[in-house]
């Protein structure tokens, strides 16, 4: 079966619409499938890789095509976009969008809706009000459960600062403000000493934040990182400055968003002290799902919750938690 929905997938990229019969032939034309184009912020982080294996299985089940492409890089609007205008031009049925910007698709996106092309937001979200469904993690709760970690590692009293992603993406901007919100409600006697540096999109430009942030604030007790790249750049400065992990001699606890290999092993090590976890996979299948219900006049939820998980060195090897630690994603290998 799985092989039967690679060749689909594979079958809509390099074909289109299909070749016509030949003329003369008393072939019948061929039935109209049901496409969704699913268009992430980007395509190489494991995250992604997650939603898309989600949407694959959601389009299997359902006998309809998508169609996966996305900007290489989580910073690049302007390719996003023409992405977009691409799928519009295509006249696939619906769009599946995770927005790199919460305004600079609205453009594109009042495009789509003129085409009558529906569009089902996940993941981040976007200031415009033609959408048809928001599919996401509760962000603001992700950053709290994050606060929350981060108090308890230090028994509610030391100096912590957030490493923020990059400026215009509302998913990582409201689990920032869910962190921040919930330390200042919740926890006065710990003092977020920097919360105004940006990671930005790779996990390079990270890395070289996190460096200076650590030469600036020596006597950091925590950080918080809303996203895969920023964990892992702090990892990797944290890890260079000797600061990571039980033996180091003034240990800063780290706390982030989401997983990829390396940072499984370090959460099983100590030099990560916890990880909020979403659901990609589900992510992905529940978008394509709501598209799909929409297009078919089913009624659709305007927000659906993927939900959020705190992962700790304790809880991991729970079979529910290790399956987002380590998500299957063998109905991608044929692609």
């Amino acid at each position: 079966m799985r092989a039967a929905l690679v060749f689909s997938f594979v079958f809509v990229l390099a074909c289109g619409s299909g070749e016509s019969a030949p003329s003369g032939s008393s072939a019948p034309p061929a039935a109209h499938r049901t496409t969704i184009a699913v268009i992430p912020k980007g395509t190489t982080h494991v995250f992604w890789r997650s939603v898309h294996a989600g949407a694959l299985a959601a389009a299997h089940d359902l006998d309809v095509d998508i169609v996966w492409q996305g900007p290489q890089r989580e910073d690049d609007r302007a390719g996003q976009v023409r992405v977009v205008e691409d799928m519009i031009t295509r006249h696939v049925d619906a769009i599946v969008l995770a927005p790199l910007d919460a305004t600079a698709l609205n453009p594109v996106a009042n495009e789509a809706r003129g085409e009558h092309i529906p569009i089902v937001v996940f993941d981040s979200g976007m200031t415009w009000d033609g959408l048809v469904s928001f599919v996401a993690t509760d962000n603001a709760a992700g950053g709290a459960l994050a606060a929350e970690r981060v108090a308890t590692l230090l028994g509610d009293h030391g100096r912590v600062m957030v490493m923020r992603y990059q400026e215009g993406s509302d998913s990582t901007a409201q689990r920032e403000r869910g962190f921040l919100d919930a330390m200042h409600a919740h926890h006065p006697n710990i003092e977020i000493v920097s919360d105004n540096q940006y990671g930005g999109a790779t996990t390079e430009t990270a890395y070289a934040t996190a460096e200076s942030l650590l030469v600036r604030f020596t006597d950091v007790d925590a950080a918080f990182t809303p996203n895969e790249s920023t964990t892992f750049g702090m990892l990797r400065a944290l890890r260079d400055a000797s600061r990571a992990g039980a033996s180091a001699e003034h240990r800063v606890r780290l706390v982030g968003f989401d997983a990829n290999d390396a940072m499984v092993d370090a959460l099983r090590a100590g030099d990560i002290d916890g990880l909020v976890l979403q659901n990609p996979a589900r992510m992905g299948e529940l978008a394509v799902r709501t598209a799909v219900a929409s297009l078919r006049g089913e009624h659709v939820e305007a927000r659906i919750d993927t939900g959020a998980t705190m992962v700790t060195a304790e809880n991991m090897d729970q079979p529910d938690v290790h399956a987002l630690l380590v998500p299957n994603l063998s109905i991608l290998d044929a692609l």
